[in-house]
């Protein structure tokens, strides 16, 4: 890879092809807070499970602190308690501030708190109806975001790339659609799979769960999703949303040789009662990498049918525990990583559907020798007239004739030579000798 030029001028608007135009951003998604169960699309049965089986749970609770444990609207709430007191299912155990309670439950309420908990054990924040969500990943599409040669200098702007490489990354990105990385390993391509959702360069909001006929689906997985802090004690009123929502950076899930046809199901679990997201879904509005394709649990083509239609449709169809087939939105750029052909993978019907295959190639010497300069500097290296002399020796003696050069090499042999200066505690400094010694344990083959 290329130190970075600058953008190519002179470039012409190509003329109209009688192509549908690109779909124009509308203003961006924003989950206003609910006033009332009736605007948050939830039952009031729903939210009396919610309570009952948070109640259960902790022992008592004022109003204010159920209404903040569900996300949900505390006048709303404080209401429906009064209704459950009515009801002989709740009753007061102390007064609060502001002229709140603190409620417990009675007998007949801890029966039937553990009737609810029967059907789930799910206590938290409440749902968001799923068509809710559907509309919030329209209104988010991947598809009305275009970068710009500034917006992927900036989001690769800790590698090395090449203008050449940026020409052909940049409209495969604008496409949102899918792309094929392949290569010799240790050029980059999972990097650079990592850093293409930074070229979007905004954020979301996601539920933190969802619901359909009843079922829990939980969607925010803190190991997934970034989520970015938000003050709640704005006294903005346009500053504040529904805090069922979290708003996150845009996803970038990588999924590897664990993959398995399961994790691409809605996952259902006994014991709580509840479902936990698929990969794909998880990662609407972002982008999913699919490294060492070829090299997972299931067959290549198991999961090329998995997905031939939704690549295609922008739609995918989820089983539920309950048999029915669920409809959701497919919006993600998707990123096969891998270290084979394209060709050798898949058949012609899936390759039509990935409109780009991307060869991540070996770097020349004059890049191998840049990429030193690229990474020295972070390590602690100074490249100065001597290292530049130990790069020449590296290369006759360990490279010209013996082996291709490779994108991670610079930045791992001189990994092994810092590492080799803290144990002998002496000052990092790149020579033959050391180089000799950092190439002995990195290359040798048993």
């Amino acid at each position: 890879m290329t130190a970075l030029a600058t953008p190519p001028k002179g470039l012409q608007q190509e003329p109209s092809l009688g192509l549908p135009s690109a779909p124009v951003a509308a203003a961006p998604f924003f989950p206003k807070p609910p006033a009332n169960f009736s605007e948050a699309g939830l039952d009031v049965g729903i939210v009396e499970s919610l309570i009952l089986k948070y109640i259960a749970g902790v022992g008592s609770a004022t109003g204010a602190t159920i209404a903040a444990e569900l996300c949900l609207p505390a006048e709303a709430v404080v209401q429906l308690l009064a209704s459950l007191k009515q009801q002989q299912i709740i009753v007061y155990v102390g007064a609060a501030q502001m002229g709140d309670f603190t409620y417990t439950l009675t007998d007949a309420g801890r029966d039937r708190a553990r009737r609810f908990q029967l059907e789930s054990l799910y206590v938290g924040p409440a749902p968001v109806p799923i068509d809710q969500y559907i509309a919030s990943v329209k209104a988010q599409t991947i598809t009305t975001v275009s970068p710009q040669y500034e917006d992927l200098k900036r989001a690769f702007s800790d590698l090395l790339i090449s203008d050449e490489m940026f020409q052909i990354l940049g409209p495969a990105i604008n496409s949102g659609r899918g792309m094929f990385l392949y290569g010799y390993p240790g050029n980059g391509k999972t990097s650079i799979a990592e850093r293409i959702t930074r070229c979007f360069g905004d954020e979301i909001f996601i539920p933190r769960c969802l619901i359909v006929d009843g079922l829990i689906i939980k969607l925010f997985d803190a190991a997934n999703h970034q989520e970015i802090e938000v003050k709640r004690d704005s006294i903005l009123k346009k500053d504040k949303f529904d805090p069922r929502w979290v708003k996150i950076k845009r996803p970038t899930i990588v999924v590897g040789g664990e993959l398995t046809m399961e994790a691409l199901e809605v996952q259902y679990n006994s014991t709580s009662k509840t479902c936990e997201a698929p990969t794909q879904l998880k990662s609407n509005g972002g982008t999913l990498v699919i490294d060492d394709f070829g090299r997972q649990r299931m067959k290549p083509i198991e999961l090329l049918n998995r997905w031939i239609v939704p690549l295609e449709k922008r739609y995918d169809f989820l089983a539920l525990p309950n048999g029915k087939k669920l409809q959701v939105p497919f919006d993600q750029l998707i990123i096969f990583s891998t270290n084979l052909e394209p060709k050798d993978l898949c058949d012609d019907a899936f390759l039509r559907r990935i409109p780009y295959k991307i060869n991540v190639p070996d770097p020349t010497e004059e890049q191998f020798r840049k990429l030193f300069d690229f990474v020295g500097p972070a390590l602690g290296f100074e490249m100065n007239t001597e290292a530049k002399a130990a790069i020449d020796y590296l290369v006759e003696t360990h490279y010209r004739g013996k082996r291709p050069f490779r994108c991670c090499q610079p930045r791992d042999l001189m990994l092994q030579v810092r590492n080799r200066c803290l144990y002998l505690g002496r000052p990092r400094d790149l020579t033959p000798e050391l180089f000799d010694y950092a190439a002995s344990v990195y290359f040798t083959v048993m």
